[in-house]
């Protein structure tokens, strides 16, 4: 069984662009409820509770209950507006779920195990593709995220969509191969090439009344000029 995260909205009566900003005037964030072959509804909700789905992560795979007057609609986020300038959210869209009606989510990747991956401890470098993969689901069954565990990757090693947990109930998009999900690439080489390159870069010239360097000659004095005009001769 699916957990549904509650939320509570309100009712609006009226669409539109002025409809729309009378709602924030108030304070609210307008939104409307679509899909599975029913009429739009049209909401308004607390931005509070929108922000807070939204800086959870993984809000494009979770499961709501929306309750207005009493009554639930079981729905997902697909679209958060926010203003340009201070980034509130002004409008958000739910699409309401149908049972056994497939719906196409983002699924999050989580991580483990990394801590112990054998290419990681050897100074590997995590590769991660893919952070969210896009499948097919039954809206009972949509998973919170996809595991991708890396306690056994070396150097080179990968993790494709038929190597994640959790997968057994969706199928992806993506049918006509098995995907890369991330890797473990060899460590760079960059900070050995600088220092290579360093060690064979030629000595530069010391400057001009330096004193030479340890061990190296003296510099000869430079021969004196006759005066000019010589002495008379006798």
């Amino acid at each position: 069984m699916a957990n549904f995260v509650t939320i509570e909205a309100e009712a609006r009566a009226r669409a539109g662009k002025g409809a729309a900003r009378a709602t924030r005037r108030e304070g609210k964030v307008p939104g409307v409820i679509y899909g599975a072959k029913e009429s739009p509804s049209l909401i308004a909700l607390d931005p509070r509770l929108v922000l807070r789905e939204i800086h959870r992560g993984g809000w494009r795979s979770r499961l709501y209950e929306i309750a207005v007057d009493g009554a639930k609609t079981r729905a997902l986020i697909r679209d958060v507006q926010f203003h340009p300038v201070n980034e509130t959210p002004i409008h958000i869209d739910f699409q309401r779920l149908a049972a056994g009606e497939e719906v196409r989510v983002a699924v999050a990747i989580h991580v483990i195990n990394d801590g112990v991956s054998p290419g990681l401890k050897r100074g590997g470098v995590l590769n991660v593709v893919r952070h969210a993969v896009d499948v097919y689901c039954d809206p009972e069954k949509v998973p919170e995220y996809f595991e991708a565990d890396l306690g056994t990757l070396d150097i080179n090693d990968n993790i494709r969509w038929s190597d994640l947990k959790g997968t057994e109930h969706c199928r992806p998009t993506i049918v006509d191969r098995d995907f890369v999900i991330l890797t473990v690439a060899a460590p760079t080489k960059a900070a050995e090439v600088a220092e290579t390159a360093e060690a064979a870069a030629p000595a530069a010239a010391p400057a001009k009344g330096a004193a030479p360097a340890k061990g190296a000659a003296p510099a000869k004095p430079a021969a004196a000029k006759p005066a000019a005009g010589g002495g008379k001769k006798g």
